[in-house]
């Protein structure tokens, strides 16, 4: 939900060891160009950087003119070295920037008293100045679940190669950091930098060929081990030494209150077949398998460092009698764990205890690498976990038994961390969400029910024509189809559903999350699953009345994407939970309804603040129809990385939701760049995990009778706003004639699905340029790319400005619900970092590649109104004198960064130009523009930390 540093408040040295790192970056860069690419190739990168420089501070024509003819008379493969430089720059900024914002969170720690807004010490010392006693919160936490879910269709541009040198770039400029360091280590650490960074500047950063979804499984899967596996028992450690220290400990010195297992992981990479022909039930089988791999592999090898660790001896402590039972029952394998020979530790129980533990787990794991090597492998009975709760007993007996005879201190280091991490992740790793499209759902059921003979046109049917049909065969014990006639397309998708049954075998309960129907528009769309479900045995009601009998293992969740979507939330809501046979089955899945709201096609079909609201509105009617039919419910936010696809800082949006929407439980994608800005350190996916974590607590305050409730009045200003702001976005996108045309001619669009970024297709149907065929993820690229950041902030101006008119009383409500509602504060905060990462000059340059000029500009004219005029609103409803006021260390960040993004816009304007003219005379000889053009995309997406 974040793709900009956060905040840092009260530093007391400014930015200056930030400005100070930069510059040495900057400077070790330089080195490398000069040294590998020669003094002229460093001459122009210099003369670009300090020219742009000079022109923001004072437009120079004449210098403009000079700067642009020497990008024009350049080659193509120097314009390849000088995007490069740029764009490892910012690669190199960004390091610098998350490592700053990290030494200034470490600063606040070492200064004690309350720590930064987010933290877990701010939180938790605000519930108690707000009275929340230690069984409320105990409660509270106990409800929470924090479930980010990885997804990998939208576009994330970086290679895991390159996040890696990064990663070691991180890690090598550490030392600096030192309060004291002599001459002669500081000279060391900077050479050991710059070696690190030549790496980078070595390492192609532009895929060479477009990956496959394996490579994307791959890919999420290292986020685990690069940070999360380590980050994950960190964020426990502060949450319980926050509550050490506000709610106090007990005799035994354990915490007042119990920290329960909050953390969840989710992701769609192998199970997200939405417009993705390439995920296949083979590929959502191997997803799964691949998870249990790498999270078992991590449990062994901390398992075998504990062995190292716990070497208690049995003369020296009395363990419990538990521990000592567990250790005879595993006897019966301890032949095959104690070759002939080797030491069975019979005084050291601990150890003695680790290595059945080992071996059980080496088992599993073994089964796993063979099913992925295509054998029918089976569980081993007795020498094998079958399943997370197998190895928690044994931990826990280990943990209990060291904190009865005084060692509990011990339990509580590297034995706690191996326990929260099995509590976190399983033996599934995440749980992976399955998604189809209705439209494929429709199709296979009209063929199944056309081929049985129950309905030789169900497409033909009514809505509630079709609900009562599907009732009555998911109530019938006999209902079957008959595989072989059906399509290709139509087994496939049943095969879906046999697959999801089979890997429940194998990964448990918990490794298929979700079955999200995209397009949902009426409840006989989630009736469609529930009856493909039954066919693979994945539900089944019981005779009669006995509802005990009663089986439900798929758990559904309808998606609601676009405004017209969301209008109907209500009816498809009523209709599916008043359904009688759907509830029974509901109830027998646990009677938690999950619901999906889609922020990028909500965004792309009917502007931000339309879809903001209409987001908003939906929650709350969501609830209400949920409490009313009896039925837990968890919302699940599609948001993307940019504020055009719902994106943001995550604390502050999981604050901004409705009040009582938040039930204990939120979970959201984490899409594109998002992923490789949050986890690809340590500690800062610490950080996200804690500032995500508090949000979502905080939003629960409900949940213990702390909740709020919406102002009436600001309720009913904002249905205004959202009706003017979306008539001036349709205005523009839908009413414009020639605006799809100056989308693809004045923004790279096109050129990006050229980029070998993604696996799946950036239009829902080829050759098709309406704004419906095109993904929400390009749609919002393209914009960013050439300056425009349209989606995130057009019609906000002409909402805001139709609404006050000239009546100053109106304009105070504005500012009063500034001031008061986090949801319009989040809006308007959102809106103010896009228009800073707007230049409406720079996007003038880019509509002169427009075809036809006269239309090109009078659309050009328009954009650039409503953007000053969305400045002049914003400003003045905020009460600031310039955008980003109020986040002084993001707007210092974006300004840093427009001097080098103004050459990259430029450089790729060129070859633009240069790449369209070829393909415009039919050339069939290789493009010397292509590859340029694609680094130029990737070095703009790393300055504006925006790709979808």
């Amino acid at each position: 939900m974040t793709q900009h540093p956060d905040r840092v408040q009260d530093s007391s040295t400014g930015d200056k060891p930030l400005r100070a790192r930069v510059k040495l970056f900057g400077k070790l860069l330089g080195n490398i160009i000069r040294r590998l690419e020669g003094p002229e190739v460093f001459r122009a990168v210099e003369t670009l950087r300090r020219g742009f420089v000079s022109l923001r501070q004072q437009d120079d024509p004449d210098k403009r003119a000079r700067l642009m003819r020497l990008i024009d008379e350049m080659d193509p493969k120097r314009l390849e070295t000088i995007i490069r430089a740029f764009s490892i720059y910012f690669s190199l900024a960004n390091l610098a920037e998350e490592d700053f914002l990290y030494r200034e969170r470490r600063r606040q720690v070492t200064r004690g008293g309350p720590l930064w807004l987010g933290s877990f010490d701010h939180t938790v010392r605000e519930f108690q100045a707000s009275d929340v006693s230690a069984e409320q919160l105990q409660f509270l936490l106990e409800q929470v679940k924090y479930m980010p879910v990885f997804t990998a269709h939208p576009t994330e541009a970086r290679r895991r190669t390159v996040m890696e040198a990064q990663r070691r770039i991180f890690l090598a400029a550490e030392p600096l950091n030192k309060g004291r360091i002599g001459r002669e280590e500081r000279r060391e650490v900077i050479r050991q930098l710059e070696t690190q960074i030549q790496v980078l500047w070595r390492t192609n950063e532009v895929r060479v060929t477009k990956p496959e979804v394996l490579d994307e499984i791959k890919y999420g899967l290292f986020y685990y081990e690069e940070s999360l596996f380590t980050a994950v028992p960190l964020t426990y450690r502060l949450l319980e030494k926050a509550i050490r220290r506000t709610y106090g400990t007990d005799e035994a010195g354990r915490p007042n209150v119990r920290i329960p297992s909050l953390l969840r992981f989710g992701s769609w990479i192998g199970g997200d077949r939405d417009g993705n022909p390439y995920v296949t039930p083979a590929v959502t089988e191997r997803a799964c398998r691949l998870a249990m791999e790498q999270v078992l592999s991590e449990y062994l090898r901390r398992v075998h460092d504990l062995r190292f660790v716990l070497t208690h001896s049995s003369l020296m402590c009395q363990p419990t009698q538990a521990l000592m039972d567990s250790l005879a029952e595993d006897d019966s394998i301890s032949s095959a764990v104690f070759r002939e020979g080797l030491n069975e530790m019979r005084t050291e129980p601990y150890r003695r205890k680790l290595y059945f533990i080992r071996h059980r787990l080496s088992e599993t794991l073994n089964t796993v690498r063979r099913r992925l090597a295509g054998e029918t492998a089976v569980l081993p009975v007795q020498s094998a976990y079958h399943g997370p709760e197998e190895l928690l007993g044994d931990l826990y007996v280990i943990r209990d038994s060291l904190e009865s005879h005084g060692d509990g201190n011990i339990a509580g280091a590297d034995l706690t961390d191996l326990i929260r991490l099995v509590e976190t992740f399983g033996f599934h790793l995440h749980h992976l969400d399955i998604r189809q499209e209705s439209l494929v759902h429709t199709a296979a059921v009209a063929e199944i029910l056309a081929s049985t003979g129950e309905e030789a046109d169900y497409d033909a049917q009514d809505e509630p024509t079709r609900l009562t049909l599907l009732g009555r065969l998911l109530t019938r014990d006999d209902f079957t189809c008959d595989i072989d006639v059906l399509s290709e397309e139509t087994r496939q998708t049943l095969a879906v559903f046999q697959t999801m049954a089979r890997l429940r075998g194998e990964v448990g309960g918990d490794g298929i999350g979700t079955y999200v129907i995209s397009m949902t528009h009426a409840a006989s769309h989630v009736m469609e699953v529930m009856l493909l479900a039954r066919l693979a045995d994945l539900a089944k009601l019981g005779p009669g009345e006995e509802l005990e009998a009663d089986v439900c293992h798929v758990r559904i969740s309808p998606l609601f994407e676009t405004i017209e979507d969301l209008h109907h939330v209500e009816s498809v809501l009523e209709s599916l939970l008043g359904d009688p046979v759907y509830a029974r089955l509901l109830k027998a899945s646990g009677n938690r309804q999950e619901v999906m709201l889609g922020y990028s096609d909500s965004c792309k079909d009917g502007g931000i603040l339309a879809s903001a609201w209409n987001l908003y509105d939906a929650q709350r009617k969501i609830i209400d129809i949920t409490e009313a039919h009896g039925v837990e419910c968890r919302l699940f936010h599609g948001r993307g990385g940019t504020i055009g696809r719902g994106g943001g800082p995550t604390h502050e949006s999981i604050m901004a939701q409705p009040p009582g929407t938040v039930q204990g439980e939120i979970k959201f994608t984490e899409q594109g760049e998002v992923l490789s800005y949050k986890y690809s350190n340590v500690e800062t996916a610490v950080y996200e995990l804690s500032i995500g974590a508090t949000g979502l607590i905080k939003a629960s305050r409900g949940l213990i009778g702390q909740g709020g409730q919406d102002n009436p009045d600001f309720l009913g200003v904002m249905n205004a706003l959202a009706e003017h702001g979306e008539q001036a976005y349709r205005g523009l996108t839908d009413q414009t004639p020639g605006l799809l045309d100056y989308f693809y001619e004045a923004t790279p669009v096109e050129e990006i699905g050229r980029m070998n970024i993604g696996s799946r297709p950036s239009h829902r149907r080829k050759a098709d340029r309406s704004k419906s065929s095109i993904r929400a993820i390009p749609w919002v690229f393209g914009w960013a790319q050439s300056r425009h950041t349209v989606p995130a902030w057009y019609g906000i101006g002409t909402a805001l400005q139709t609404w006050h008119g000239e009546d100053p009383e109106r304009l105070a409500q504005l500012q009063s619900m500034y001031r008061e509602w986090p949801f319009f504060h989040s809006l308007l905060s959102n809106c103010q970092m896009s228009l800073s990462k707007a230049d409406m000059g720079i996007a003038q340059e880019y509509a002169e590649l427009c075809q036809d000029q006269d239309q090109a500009q009078r659309i050009y004219q328009v954009i650039r109104d409503e953007y000053q005029r969305t400045v002049a609103q914003v400003l003045a409803v905020s009460g600031a004198g310039s955008l980003l006021e109020e986040n002084p260390t993001l707007a210092l960040s974006l300004t840093r960064r427009d001097p080098y993004l103004d050459p990259l816009n430029h450089i790729q304007i060129i070859l633009l130009r240069r790449y369209r003219a070829l393909h415009a005379q039919g050339e069939k000889a290789e493009d010397p523009w292509i590859s340029p053009l694609l680094r130029s995309i990737n070095a703009i997406a790393a300055g504006m930390r925006n790709t979808g």
